[in-house]
This record gives structure tokens, sequence and C-alpha cells, in this order.
């Protein structure tokens, strides 16, 4: 007697025998195809109710940032919350991101409307603020690039501690004679003096603070120095004296670079964000 099997009365009705699953697939054809008639389409509703649920709550939303990823606030411009603003400190910490190299997420703080998450992680609601992917979130540029240096030393971007101090002295002199209202108060010549004690070490040991390289002190008067020149010449039509040429290098060398390019704020929105301390 000859043994019939599945295949055979399947070839014998003249059509093809069931596709047999792939490893670890669920196949759900010979469940449709093989039942009767009036159950089958009960049965295809049922699956695609079943398909259509686990797209819905089956799927976990897509994270905000990627895992490890770092993240960094910084001031958003004012009246404009989704333009970089020309915060110095806040750009200090971008330059030394760019600078290394270090993939980041830039976070716009709009500093008249604090969002609560941004109060919950910075209580004092100060920008910059870094979070190297770790969850932990740090305030201070001083602080913060440290740690950046520490966790991506290459290209180290240590200043030596005999020029860590250079033009230290510039951004205050500098706030004190942008907001003189008394032009006998001194305090143009105290700018002058700063600029000219900068000026005296790049002779010296220039291009840059530490000579051929750039360093951390670089990253930190770079800022200071785009807002003296674009403020003084805005609000007091004063510039840089041409005999410092030093000095005037060291900015063309920082303000051309494209880290410097790719995170300083635009001129309008640097006047914007200083105009209510020069005319309060």
């Amino acid at each position: 007697r000859t043994r019939t099997t599945t295949a055979t009365r399947a070839r014998m009705a003249g059509s093809r025998p069931p596709r047999a699953a792939a490893s670890g697939e669920t196949s759900f054809l010979p469940l449709i195809n093989t039942a009767p008639k009036h159950r089958r389409r009960s049965t295809a509703l049922a699956l695609s109710g079943l398909l259509l649920l686990v797209l819905l709550i089956g799927l976990p939303a897509a994270p905000a940032v990627a895992a490890n990823m770092t993240e960094v606030c910084v001031k958003a411009a004012v009246g404009h919350p989704d333009t970089l603003g020309d915060c110095p400190f806040s750009q200090r910490v971008l330059l030394t991101l760019e600078e290394k190299k270090v993939p980041y997420q830039m976070k716009l703080i709009d500093v008249s409307n604090k969002p609560d998450w941004f109060l919950k992680i910075n209580p004092e609601g100060k920008v910059p603020v870094y979070n190297g992917g770790d969850g932990k979130w740090i305030a201070d540029s001083d602080v913060i690039t440290q740690v950046i240096e520490e966790k991506y030393p290459t290209p180290s971007l240590v200043t030596p501690p005999e020029y860590a101090s250079v033009g230290s002295k510039i951004f205050s002199t500098f706030v004190t004679f942008l907001k003189s209202k008394d032009a006998s108060d001194g305090s143009e010549k105290a700018l002058v003096d700063e600029l000219q004690a900068l000026e005296e070490h790049l002779k010296a040991h220039g291009p840059y603070i530490n000579g051929a390289n750039i360093s951390a002190v670089d990253l930190s008067l770079a800022p200071k120095l785009y807002h003296l020149q674009v403020a003084l010449e805005h609000f007091k039509g004063w510039k840089v004296p041409e005999t410092l040429t030093s000095v005037h290098a060291y900015t063309e060398a920082l303000f051309s670079r494209e880290s410097f390019v790719k995170t300083k704020a635009t001129k309008e929105n640097l006047i914007a964000g200083w105009a209510p301390k020069v005319n309060p």
C-alpha cells in the first residue's frame, strides 16, 4: 500500500506544500490556510489587531539623548531662545569640546525664563553646566574644562602654570571701562595697560600664549577678547590700539579658528546681551 504524505496530497491537489518557517520565525500561514473558511477571516483580523497592539505599546520611545552622550547647557540669545547666546564662559566650554573633537549635544537655556528641568539639575540656574554622559551635572567653566581635559587628554590643552594667569585681568577691566560714564576715571588706561602686558607676552612667547600651540588659557581669553572688541566699538566707538600689533594678530588667529567660528555669538546677539548692562 502506498503511503500518502502531506507533500504527496498537496501535489495531488495541484498545490504547493506550505512553506516551512525560517529558524526562529513563527509562521501564521498554515494556521490560516488550513482553517475552515468561516474561521480564516476572524483569525486574520485577530492577528492584525495583535500586530497593531505591539506597534502601539510594545515599541520603546526614542530617548532624547543617546546613552553616554556629552551634554552642555549654554545661554540662549536674548529674545531668541533657539539661537546661541553671548555668554563667554559658555563659549569657552564649547571651544574646549570642539578643539578636542568631542561629540556633544548643546542645550540652549533662556536665562530669563529658565525651564524647570534645568533648575532641577542646576538649582543656582547658572550657565554653563556640563554632563559628561554619566548623568552628573557640573557647573563653573573652570571646573568643566578641567574635567574635559582629564577625560579627553588628547590633544592636550594644558597651559603651563607660569602662563595660566596671562590676560586674567583683561575681562574685568573691560567691563569696568564699558560701563564707565566718567572719561577721567582711569578705566580706559587700566584696560590699555592689561592689553599692553598681553602684547609684551605675545611678542616674547607667541603666537599663542604658550607658543605655537593653542591651550586652555587661549580658549578662556578668546571669547572675552571678542566681547571686548565688539561691545566697545559699538557702545563707545573704541578699538584696540593699532600699536598693539601682536594682540591684533592674536585675536585674528583665534577668531578665524573653525572652533571659534562655530561657537561664537553673532555681533547682534552679543550687543543685545550687553545693552541692559551698559544702559540699565
